[in-house]
C-alpha cells in the first residue's frame, strides 16, 4: 500500500507549490544563492593569463583537473575564485567521519547528539581551511612555475591566491550550510550539481557538432540517448531500493493499561555509500594523467608516463582498476557510515528485536551479515553505472558530462530534493488540516 507521502508525490502539482508560501521563500532562496554561485565561477584570479590559461588546460584536462573542472562549472578551467569548489570542505567530511570511527574522544562526541555534532562541524571547518590552503598554495606554486601564465610571478601572486582561492571555499561552505538551512534540498550536494548542469548543455551542443561533423556517427549519438535515459531510470530504481528488516517491539504497560506490540522497519539502502565510491576512484586513476601532463620536460619513458598509458581510458587495466577501487570505497565508505553494533545496541535499549534473532550481539552480527550482502548488490550497481559510460567516454572521444559519476550525482541529488519538496508540501497540508480542524471547533462552540 502506498504510504502518506508516496501519494503526495503522485499528485503534486505547481499549484499546490504555489500555495505554500514557505516552501516559493525557500526554492527561490536556493535559486539565488546558486545564481551568486554561478557568478563567482566566472570572476578569474588576478594576474592570470587568460588565453595561457586555455592553452595550459586543454594539455592537462585529460586527468584530475577535467574531472574537478566538471565538479566546479568550468571554475578551473577559467581559474575562478571558486575554482577549488566545494571540495576541500566534502574531503574535510570524509576525513572527520574516518577519524570518528579511529579515536574514541571523536566517536564519545558523535554519540552526544546535538551538542558533539556542533563541535563536529567546527572540526571540519577548521579542516576545510587547511585543506583549502594547501590545495590553493599547489595551484599558486603551479600557476607560477608555468612560466607565462602567471603575468607577474612573486609572493605576492602566491599569497593573495592563497587567501583568494581559500576564500571562496569558505564562502561556497557558507553558502551551502545557508541552502540547506534556509533553502530546499543538501547545500553542498546542490552546490555541485549546479556546476555539473550549468555546462551539460555545452557538452551536448559539442557532442551535436561533431556529429555534424562526422566525427561522432549519428547511430551513436542516439545510443548514447537512449542510455542516458535508461541509467537515469535504473539510477533512480536502485537509490531507492531497500532491504527492510522486521523490527518488533513488545507489548508494555504503562499505569493499569496495557498497550499492544509495535511492529516497524530497519531500512537498510542498498547504495550506502552513495557517489563517494565513483568519485574517489575517479580521482585515484586520474591522477598519474594530471602528474604526467605538468612534466613538460618529460621524454615520454618515465615512471609517470610508463603508468599513464597502461591507465589511459579504455585501457583494461583502468576499466579493471576503476571496478576494483569502485567496490573497494563502497564497501570502506558503508562501514564509515553505518555502525551495524551501534545500532544493535539501540534497539536493545528501546526494547527492539529482529524476530528469531537474540537482542545484542546476534542482532549485529545479522545485521551486519545482511548490510554485507545488499552491498554487493550495490558495488556491482556502481560499476556497471560507471564503466558502461566511461566506455562510450573513451572510445567516442564523448565529455566527462557523459560519464556514470555525473549522472549519479545529478539523479541522486534532484530525488532527495524532490523528496524534500514532497515533505514541506506534506508539511504544509498538515498545517492547512489543524487550521481548518480548529476553526471548526472554534464555530462550534
Amino acid at each position: 500500500m502506498a504510504s502518506a507521502a508516496e501519494q503526495l508525490a503522485a499528485n503534486i502539482n505547481f499549484g499546490a507549490i504555489a500555495k505554500a508560501d514557505e516552501l516559493k521563500k525557500r526554492i527561490w532562496f536556493t535559486l539565488g544563492a546558486l545564481i551568486v554561485y554561478r557568478l563567482g565561477t566566472y570572476i578569474p584570479l588576478p594576474g592570470i593569463d587568460p588565453e595561457a590559461l586555455r592553452q595550459s588546460f586543454q594539455n592537462a584536462s585529460g586527468g584530475v583537473l577535467g574531472l574537478f573542472n566538471m565538479f566546479s562549472g568550468g571554475a578551473v578551467e577559467r581559474m575562478a575564485i571558486f575554482a577549488l569548489n566545494i571540495m576541500p570542505y566534502i574531503s574535510a567530511s570524509i576525513i572527520v567521519q574516518l577519524l570518528t570511527s579511529v579515536l574514541p574522544s571523536l566517536e564519545a562526541l558523535k554519540k552526544e547528539g546535538e551538542a558533539g555534532r556542533k563541535i563536529l562541524n567546527q572540526y571540519t571547518r577548521y579542516l576545510t581551511v587547511l585543506l583549502a590552503v594547501f590545495q590553493s598554495w599547489g595551484i599558486a606554486v603551479g600557476l607560477q612555475s608555468s612560466g607565462t601564465i602567471v603575468e607577474a610571478p612573486g609572493p605576492f601572486f602566491l599569497i593573495s591566491t592563497v587567501i583568494t582561492l581559500t576564500g571562496g571555499t569558505m564562502f561556497l561552505m557558507w553558502l551551502g550550510e545557508q541552502i540547506t538551512s534556509r533553502g530546499i534540498g543538501n547545500g553542498t550536494s546542490l552546490i555541485i550539481f549546479a556546476g555539473i548542469v550549468a555546462n551539460l548543455p555545452s557538452a551536448i551542443a559539442g557532442t551535436l557538432e561533431l556529429g555534424r561533423q562526422g566525427a561522432i556517427s549519428t547511430g551513436l549519438i542516439i545510443g548514447v540517448i537512449v542510455m542516458a535515459i535508461g541509467i537515469i531510470y535504473f539510477v533512480v530504481f536502485m537509490e531507492r531500493a531497500q532491504r527492510r528488516l522486521l523490527i518488533n517491539y513488545p507489548k508494555r504497560q504503562v499505569g493499569n493499561r496495557m498497550y499492544e506490540g509495535q511492529t516497524s522497519f530497519l531500512p537498510l539502502k542498498l547504495n550506502t555509500s552513495g557517489v563517494i565510491p565513483p568519485i574517489f576512484a575517479s580521482s585515484l586513476l586520474l591522477l598519474p594523467a594530471t602528474i604526467a601532463s605538468f612534466q613538460s620536460n618529460a621524454d615520454g619513458t618515465g615512471f609517470i608516463a610508463t603508468l599513464t598509458a597502461y591507465l589511459g581510458h579504455g585501457r583494461p587495466a583502468y576499466m579493471f582498476m576503476y571496478a576494483a577501487l569502485i567496490v573497494f570505497f563502497a564497501f570502506f565508505y558503508t562501514a564509515i557510515v553505518f555502525n551495524p553494533t551501534e545500532t544493535a545496541d539501540n534497539l536493545k535499549k528501546q526494547g527492539g528485536f529482529i524476530p528469531g534473532i537474540r537482542p545484542g550481539e546476534r542482532t549485529a552480527d545479522f545485521i551486519d551479515q545482511v548490510l554485507t550482502r545488499i552491498t554487493v548488490l550495490g558495488a556491482a550497481y556502481l560499476v556497471i553505472i560507471c564503466l558502461i559510460p566511461e566506455l562510450l567516454v573513451s572510445y567516442a572521444a564523448l565529455p566527462f558530462y557523459f560519464g556514470g559519476t555525473s549522472l549519479l550525482i545529478v539523479v541522486s541529488v534532484t530525488m532527495d530534493t524532490v523528496a524534500q519538496v514532497h515533505g514541506h508540501l506534506l508539511a504544509h497540508q498538515y498545517e492547512g488540516l489543524v487550521k481548518k480542524t480548529k476553526l471548526k471547533g472554534a464555530r462550534r462552540r
